[in-house]
């Protein structure tokens, strides 16, 4: 699963990496530390040949059925190869496709002494694409609705697999479009894009445990464990 993420990059780099608007409604300060139930940045686009948009959405999507919306607590996640079919996401995957935008994800790895948490980042730091669907949630008594996400999720490459048995889909900039392509309704090529990214694009450090805590977010969060680096015993190989 994904279950953290970063969003360090500038907005405005980031509008003109995935070609949306610039929001005049959304600030991005650098984020070291996402977690679930929180606001994250999705890229949508509501119709053949509009220009993309960006869209503040709570991480854990909520379906447009549910009756409680901590329901999105527990799907902050949802697994590539099946989500067309479930219930939870199958509308959204249909309709309601988007890009979450995030600088690097982190994964626990389970050692002897404890977990050890590894970021997984482009070597370069730039930013990436995750798949993702988003849903947007009418409370019963007409308030304002909720917009929220949730990140696809695949089998990891050769660089995460000692980490962890799932990664989120990465999407290159072709598969970016055809993802958000709302007149695209062949599930078979939509699925083909649900596919681990090249094992180069990502490096992996380890990270001090200060990531831990939820409540941290701040630089310290992304900080390389030099003694773990260091330790081959604890190299992914």
């Amino acid at each position: 699963m994904c279950g953290r993420f970063t969003l360090r990059t500038p907005l405005n780099v980031l509008a003109e990496t995935f070609f949306f608007e610039m929001p005049a409604d959304i600030s991005q300060p650098p984020r070291y530390n996402i977690a679930p139930t929180q606001p994250i940045l999705a890229v949508i686009q509501t119709a053949e040949g509009e220009r993309r948009q960006a869209i503040s959405a709570r991480w854990g999507l909520i379906p447009s059925w549910a009756k409680d919306p901590a329901i999105g607590n527990r799907m902050i996640n949802a697994r590539s190869e099946t989500a067309h079919q479930k219930p939870s996401f199958r509308a959204a995957f249909r309709r309601r496709r988007c890009l979450l935008l995030a600088d690097g994800y982190y994964e626990w790895q389970k050692l002897a002494d404890g977990k050890q948490p590894w970021l997984f980042h482009r070597g370069d730091d730039q930013p990436f694409a995750m798949a993702g669907l988003w849903e947007q949630w009418k409370p019963a008594d007409q308030s304002e609705p909720i917009c929220s996400a949730t990140i696809l999720t695949t089998s990891p490459n050769t660089l995460s697999a000692p980490i962890h048995d799932r990664m989120p889909v990465i999407l290159d900039e072709s598969a970016q479009q055809s993802w958000l392509d709302l007149a695209n309704e062949d599930l078979d090529q939509l699925g083909s894009l649900l596919k681990p990214c090249d094992q180069g694009l990502l490096v992996a450090d380890p990270v001090s445990s200060h990531v831990n805590n939820p409540r941290h977010e701040d630089a310290q969060c992304v900080r390389i464990d030099g003694e773990r680096r260091d330790d081959g015993e604890h190299e992914l190989v």
